[in-house]
């Protein structure tokens, strides 16, 4: 069954037209539906990604986009992937869709981490038009403003017992389903993920992360162009403190140890993601017990 009519993928790419990887990967796992490569009125490549695209190229303007956001610094220069972010929900809605998947240009493949006896596992998908079709009707079925599939990280320890795969995390990174009538904005200028879900995340706004699927893509400071500049000249330590910047009550900047140990954000989970109990399930305050 071909992909829904309302909906789109869309790739943020800035710099590297000729290694947009992710637009082959996803028609080797099997997506037939449409794709808008976005890149922004700032790049030099603009005319090569139009004559190897054509009209799936579509471009934005950042200089209108900047005053929309708060980029938390004062840095010369419009830098960074989040200017792509908060401009693509009128970009899609423009080209007349409604649901979206927005991911970035440099990923290897999609693969299967749970099995349909719950178990563990590792196989590549090689239906995307069906896990979009799932991913969307969760959406448009619950309160969450988006949906991301699972990153490598979101899975380490769990041959150990430490992640359930079968459940899910109160995150979003990387890779956003979304609907363009749940518009939500994403802040500062690296690190914009994560300043998204830990400040909305304290708000009581919804973002899920499915780990039952996962998303591979190339080393970041290996792979030149999109982010890897910033990234070199400022260092993890300055990407993970927009965070704390956002929610100084929720994260913090802290050594993450793997094989090259770096500075990372660490999320106190009690105070980001909110627990609101329903109102049915809540007790009035005349049962309560007086208190002497």
């Amino acid at each position: 069954m071909p992909i829904r009519a309302d909906f789109v993928a869309v790739i943020l790419t800035h710099g590297r037209p000729d290694k947009v990887i992710t637009y082959d990967i996803l028609r080797k796992h099997g997506y037939t539906g449409p794709i808008i490569l976005l890149i922004d009125d700032e790049d030099e490549d603009g005319d090569r990604y139009r004559e190897l695209y054509g009209d799936q190229v579509r471009s934005f303007s950042k200089s209108e986009i900047a005053p929309t956001f708060d980029a938390g610094d004062n840095f010369d220069g419009t830098k960074g992937v989040v200017y792509a972010r908060n401009a693509v929900w009128d970009i899609v809605k423009d080209a007349g869709y409604k649901y979206f998947i927005e991911l970035d240009d440099d990923y290897t493949d999609f693969r299967w981490r749970l099995s349909s006896q719950y178990l563990w596992m590792s196989a590549p998908v090689k239906q995307l038009d069906g896990l979009f079709e799932a991913l969307v009707k969760f959406l448009a079925a619950t309160p969450f403003l988006t949906v991301a599939i699972a990153q490598g990280g979101d899975h380490i320890g769990g041959l150990s017992g430490q992640v359930n795969v079968a459940q899910t995390k109160r995150k979003a990174m990387n890779s956003f389903v979304c609907d363009v009538d749940r518009r939500f904005q994403f802040y500062g200028r690296v690190n914009e993920d994560v300043n998204a879900y830990v400040h909305g995340g304290r708000r009581g706004e919804g973002y899920l992360t499915f780990l039952h699927v996962r998303v591979n893509q190339t080393q970041t400071q290996l792979n030149p162009g999109g982010l890897t500049d910033m990234y070199l000249e400022r260092g993890t330590y300055v990407k993970s403190f927009y965070s704390v910047m956002y929610a100084p009550s929720t994260v913090r900047v802290s050594m993450m140890r793997s094989e090259h140990a770096r500075l990372h954000h660490l999320v106190k989970w009690n105070t980001c993601a909110v627990k609101i109990i329903s109102e049915d399930y809540k007790k009035q305050a005349d049962e309560l017990p007086a208190v002497n």
